[in-house]
């Protein structure tokens, strides 16, 4: 609920996202005059203080500064949106991208409506979901989207 809040405040649209148990990747693209790094500031220091509500603490969740990367070749948008939806299949938390409930994957698929996902760019690159279901799958088997996306992307 919050990132969508602050994703319409600010005029950003999600395409693509995962949180991880120790990290998160966004793909996000600026439609506002606002800035990405302001928008991530103040969703995170929401996020922050709702957990810290919810969970009875207090402090921060989150070390240092997060990292960013103005994706400057579109022909890399949909190998980064697998990379980011087969992160928990690589670091062995599920079997299937569809069984991790804390990214955009199943919106993608078509198996979670949600509201939080560009319909707009999904429909652009892919003509159904299961073209999507495949593409992803193949990169699961395959190095070499890594090697062409590690400019934009860190472990």
């Amino acid at each position: 609920r919050i990132l969508k809040k602050y994703s319409l405040r600010f005029g950003m649209s999600i395409i693509d996202y995962c949180f991880m148990p120790n990290h998160y990747h966004f793909l996000i693209r600026q439609d506002s005059e606002k800035s990405i790094s302001q928008f991530i500031n103040v969703f995170f220091n929401a996020y922050v203080q709702a957990v810290n509500r919810q969970q009875r603490r207090q402090g921060i969740l989150f070390e240092g500064r997060f990292k960013h990367v103005f994706v400057d070749k579109e022909e890399y948008l949909v190998h980064i949106c697998s990379y980011i939806h087969l992160n928990p299949v690589k670091a062995g938390l599920v079997k299937n991208p569809e069984d991790w409930l804390y990214s955009n994957y199943l919106e993608w698929i078509g198996e979670r409506g949600g509201e939080i996902i560009d319909q707009n760019f999904v429909i652009e690159w892919f003509d159904n979901p299961e073209e999507y279901r495949k593409f992803v799958m193949e990169g699961l088997h395959t190095e070499k989207l890594n090697i062409k996306i590690s400019q934009y992307v860190w472990d």
